[in-house]
Parts: structure tokens; C-alpha cells; sequence
């Protein structure tokens, strides 16, 4: 067993500093916590916070990111050698310790694993270089990791290359690698930011027994407060490069002394939180004037009707690139959005509910099916009339910065689609876009300023503004929240809604975090495989769930409450088959059950 006299981290009052034209700016000013063995402690921030930069100073890898150690000591209690201090260490020393002693898992597995290498040369490279194996040892023993990390079919997944791996299997590499010469010490830098909340709560849940197996200290960092109370032992609260806050979790949650810890908690929605609330209602934020919150009733007329939609794409091979088979992405979809209303589609990455919003706008030609929004049939439209009718529906897309132009202003950005389509001109349009910057709470100063210049929040307030332009009926909002901190992500909800309100919008809300679908929605329709498997009202889907994917969703969703931990025997997935059909595969059609009024489940011969 590992000695547990001590700490095997100490970090005493360290300081970052990164050059910049303007001279040096702290990253970190003046942090001070320890890990002790066996403990998980999750260090908690939003984007800016000092959280990364203190652990890649713990490792020594800020001096590759421009940072340097300008002040304070990292003491690190080796297996043997005792303690050193790992801010003074050469880069010699820190090369045995790193992957050896101390293993980290960043936070985006498609670039911390190597294209060009296949998994089992990642896996069996620090085990030969740290442990001394030989090459039939290290392969032994990496094939044991995949087992840990419950990766199916391991003997062949040695042999393939990460591309071929899906998000979440790449993930548990990461992880395997990171545990791979058993380190003392593991860093995790937000594991499960970008995975789907199946993947998050099995890869949670294997985190916490591997620590209880190996007794090694965790440094989990992350913004996801439901996965710090799910994780942590203690946590220690960040804001601008200072520490504000320490302590147990249970502590934390429910006496938190801080402001700013209180008001990170308060932005966090709870699934449960909507149960007996007839319509969706904005969010009670801290330090703002909440009297007037109203729920948004919307209306019972139709807006868009969406019928039997199918859309596949054709899997290429042979020498002449012939169709072999079709990835059958949106199968047999069917559901109707009312005016001033919202309609969420949640379910895992590939279920098909992005494919399924572009669907809709024409961004991705369907192969089947009749889509009206108000009226008109936007299928039987050509070019110039579908143009026409892009008025009435636009897009807030999931990485602000990837839909907007880099070089364009603003202001620019914003006027664009009424140029385009020359609803405004001269000093009209500029009030217009003037008035669009004040609708979601943004300095009118910034009109001059680009892209880069703002935060990821900022950036998707004028996605939002752009979208607004020019009037729209139907907003299509893929994702529009995911990438963006807790508090962040609780104001862009709550303008959304507000906007709503005011606007007599309809929203098709695409998303697979279900406490923000329970905040936002009235009507919910669960997609797996291309098919919606559960639609309805978001009562009765959320409070009465009937199909067994829904509820095992809903099982998977951490809770904000320490008190309610998840452990891996409450999860149980399923697999997911391959959505890929040879040609001349026809799919059985969709049957419903009516289990209350407008209440569907898809019936069992159809799916999971």
C-alpha cells in the first residue's frame, strides 16, 4: 500500500507568468493546495480561471505553452526519493516522472493520441521507456488496460488507429495511457468536457473505482459542477488565477461561502428542477432583477409540420466509387412545432439530431419526406423560392467561432444577411443592428470589433443576433449552448427564452444535455439510431419516461448533490449497432404507441 504520512502534492503559493507586448500577465497569481493519496480533488473555474495552466505547472509543461514559474514551490513526494520540488527540477528529471510517476489525461483525445501511431504503440511505448519491458510484456500489459477501461474487443483495437475509434473509445485510451506505469499522481484535465452524457457517466464511474483499486491521488479539473459532485472529495474553487474557495464536497454544495461559488451553483440547471411546471420558465440567476421571471406558453397553432423525413448518405468503395451502403442518419422522423414554442431533440452523438435540424433548413438534401413551415411545402421548392423562404428559418450553430467570418467586423456580421436580402439600407440598418447588439446584452462598442476579440459566450450572443436578423419564424439551435461555461450558459438560455417571449419565436433545440432540454422545452422527442424512439410533452417524457433508451439517459445524468453519487452498477448501455446498411436494405417502419395524449413510444420491434 502506499504510504498515506503525507501529501503527495503540495502546491505553495505559485505564480504563472506569460509574456505578452503589454509585458508579463499572471496567469495564476497565488494558489496553495495539496492531494493526498487516494483523494480526488476537483479544481473548479470557467475558461480563464488558471485551472489548465496550474496543472500543466505541475507538470512542466507550461514552459512548451509560453508560461513560466515566476514564483511559489510544487512539492512532489516520489515513490522513492522523496520530496522534491518539481518547479526547481531539470527538464531531464521531469522526463522520468512525467508518464512515470505523474500521468495526465487532456482534455481532447483526438489530439493527444497520435494519428500516425496504432493505439497499441501509444500504450506500449511508456511502458517500455519508464518500466524497461520488452515488447511481448508491454503488449500483455496494455491488453490488461483496454480490459480495465472496458474497451470491447481489445485484441483488435491494439492494432487500429485512432481515427478509427469513436470519441468516447478514445477517451479510454487517453485514460489507459495515463495509467499505464500505475503513476502516483493522475491529472485529469476536463475528460469528459467533449463526450456524449452516456460515455461521461461510465467514464466517471471508471475514474473513481480505478482510483479506489490503485489508491492514486486524482487532480480532476473541470466547469461541470454535476461532475465535480459526482467525483470530488474536495474542491478548490478558481477565479482569475486566485483560489476563492476550498473544502469538502459536501460543504461546497450546500454551505458555499464564497459569492462567486454560490453564483457558479446557482447557474447550473438540475434536471428535476422544471417537475410540476407546466411551461418552461428562464432561470433564477444571482444579482440580477429575477421578479419578472414568466413562463412561456406559446400557442397551439401549428408552425412546422414535419413528415416521415428520411436522410442517408452514401458510403463510397470499389474502383469506380460505387454506393456500397448507406449511413441511414434520420429514419422515418416525424413531429410538429408550434408557434412561440420549443421542441428538443436529445440523444447521443450520432443519433442523428444534428442531420435532422439540417434536414429541415435544406443545408442537407433529405432523400424523403414533407417538411411544411407555415404553409409551405419547403420540399417542393427550387433555389431561388427556397431562398425566399431562408427568411423565415435560420441557424445558431455549436462553435460560435467556426460560423462566424474572422476577418469581418461585427457589426459587418450581423448586417450581412439583411444586405443579402435587402430588407435594410444606410442608417436604418445600422439602427437595426445597433438594436439587435442591445437585445442580447452586448455593448454597443463592440460593433467595431472582431471575432477573436471576444469570449465564447460573447461570440454566441452575435450568432444569436445574426440569426435574429432578419425576423425569423423558426430558429434552429444545434447544440447552441454546449461549448460554453456554466454561467455563461445559463445567460445565453435565459436571452434565448427571453427572446422567446418577446419575439413569438419557435425553437427546434438540438442538444444532449438533458437538464438544460428539462430547463427550455416544451415538447421533447428522444432520437436513437436516426429514429425518434419517445415523443411528447417535457413532463411526461422527463417525469414519466416509458421507452428503455430515455430512461437510460435520464439514469445517466449527473446530479448537482453530492449526496447522490452514481456508481458503475447503476449503468448499464447497450452497445450501439452501426447505423451503415448495405444498398438494398429497407428498415421497418416506425410504430407508435399512444401511452397518454400526445405521449408517443416507439414500439420494441423497432429499436433498442
Amino acid at each position: 500500500m502506499l504510504d498515506s504520512a503525507g501529501p503527495i502534492a503540495r502546491i505553495e503559493k505559485l505564480r504563472v507568468e506569460f509574456q505578452t507586448k503589454d509585458g508579463p500577465v499572471a496567469g495564476v497569481e497565488d494558489v496553495s493546495f495539496d492531494i493526498n493519496p487516494g483523494e480526488t480533488v476537483c479544481v473548479v473555474g470557467e475558461s480563464g480561471s488558471g485551472k489548465s495552466v496550474s496543472s500543466l505547472a505541475l507538470m512542466r509543461l507550461i514552459e512548451y505553452g509560453g508560461g513560466t514559474i515566476a514564483g511559489g514551490r510544487i512539492l512532489f513526494d516520489r515513490a522513492r526519493g522523496g520530496e522534491i520540488d518539481l518547479a526547481a527540477a531539470k527538464q531531464d528529471l521531469m522526463r522520468t516522472i512525467r508518464g512515470n510517476e505523474i500521468g495526465m489525461i487532456f482534455q481532447e483525445p483526438m489530439t493527444a493520441l497520435n494519428p500516425v501511431f496504432t493505439v497499441g504503440r501509444q500504450l506500449t511505448e511508456g511502458l517500455r521507456v519508464h518500466r524497461g519491458m520488452s515488447r511481448a510484456q508491454a503488449e500483455a500489459r496494455a491488453l490488461d488496460l483496454l480490459q480495465q477501461v472496458r474497451i470491447p474487443e481489445p485484441e483488435r483495437r491494439l492494432m487500429q488507429y485512432p481515427h478509427e475509434l469513436s470519441g468516447g473509445m478514445r477517451q479510454r485510451v487517453v485514460i489507459a495511457m495515463a495509467l499505464a506505469c500505475k503513476p502516483r499522481l493522475l491529472i485529469a484535465d476536463e475528460p469528459t468536457t467533449a463526450l456524449d452524457v452516456t460515455i461521461q457517466a461510465e467514464i466517471l464511474a471508471l475514474m473513481d473505482r480505478l482510483k479506489r483499486e490503485t489508491g492514486t491521488a486524482v487532480m480532476f479539473i473541470t466547469h461541470d459542477m454535476a461532475v465535480v459532485a459526482q467525483m470530488a472529495d474536495r474542491v478548490v474553487v478558481m477565479f482569475r488565477g486566485n483560489k476563492v474557495e476550498e473544502g469538502p464536497a459536501t460543504q461546497i454544495f450546500e454551505t458555499p461561502q464564497h459569492p462567486y461559488t454560490r453564483a457558479l451553483l446557482a447557474a447550473v440547471p438540475k434536471l428535476g428542477e422544471m417537475t410540476g411546471k407546466a411551461y418552461p420558465e428562464p432561470m433564477k440567476l444571482l444579482g440580477r432583477d429575477q421578479a419578472d421571471i414568466m413562463p412561456i406558453i406559446g400557442t397551439d397553432t401549428p408552425l412546422l409540420t414535419v413528415e416521415n423525413l428520411v436522410t442517408r448518405f452514401p458510403v463510397k468503395g470499389g474502383l469506380f466509387r460505387r454506393t456500397v451502403a448507406n449511413v441511414h442518419a434520420v429514419e422515418d422522423v416525424s413531429f410538429t412545432l408550434n408557434k412561440g414554442q420549443t421542441l428538443s431533440l436529445v440523444g447521443e452523438s450520432g443519433c442523428g439530431k444534428s442531420t435532422c435540424g439540417r434536414s429541415l433548413l435544406r443545408l442537407v438534401e433529405p432523400d424523403q419526406g414533407r417538411v411544411v413551415l407555415d404553409g409551405t411545402d419547403l420540399m417542393g421548392l427550387g433555389p431561388n423560392r427556397l431562398r425566399d423562404a431562408r427568411r423565415e428559418m435560420q441557424m445558431i450553430f455549436q462553435d460560435p467561432f467556426a460560423s462566424l467570418n474572422p476577418q469581418m467586423g461585427l457589426a459587418d456580421q450581423v448586417a450581412e444577411p439583411m444586405r443579402n436580402f435587402g430588407t435594410h439600407s444606410g442608417s436604418e440598418l445600422m439602427d437595426r443592428v445597433a438594436m439587435l447588439f442591445d437585445r442580447v446584452e452586448l455593448p454597443r462598442s463592440f460593433m467595431r470589433r472582431f471575432p477573436h476579440e471576444l469570449s465564447g459566450g460573447q461570440r454566441q450572443r452575435i450568432a444569436i443576433a445574426r440569426a435574429l436578423a432578419l425576423s425569423p419564424k423558426l430558429i434552429v439551435a444545434d447544440e447552441a449552448v454546449s461549448a460554453l461555461d456554466v454561467s455563461v450558459q445559463a445567460q445565453v438560455l435565459n436571452l434565448m427564452m427571453e427572446l422567446q417571449a418577446e419575439m413569438g419565436l419557435s425553437y427546434l433545440f438540438i442538444s444532449h444535455d438533458m437538464a438544460v432540454v428539462e430547463r427550455v422545452s416544451h415538447n421533447v422527442g428522444v432520437m436513437y439510431l436516426g429514429r425518434i424512439v419517445e415523443l411528447g410533452p417535457r413532463a411526461a417524457v422527463f417525469e414519466n419516461p416509458q421507452h428503455a433508451y430515455t430512461r437510460a439517459l435520464l439514469k445517466a445524468v449527473p446530479v448537482a448533490d453530492p449526496r447522490q453519487r452514481k456508481s458503475e452498477k447503476d449503468l448499464n448501455f447497450k452497445p450501439i449497432p452501426s447505423p451503415i446498411h448495405p444498398v438494398g436494405y429497407t428498415p421497418a417502419p416506425n410504430v407508435y404507441d399512444e401511452v397518454a395524449p400526445g405521449h408517443f413510444v416507439l414500439t420494441s420491434e423497432s429499436g433498442y
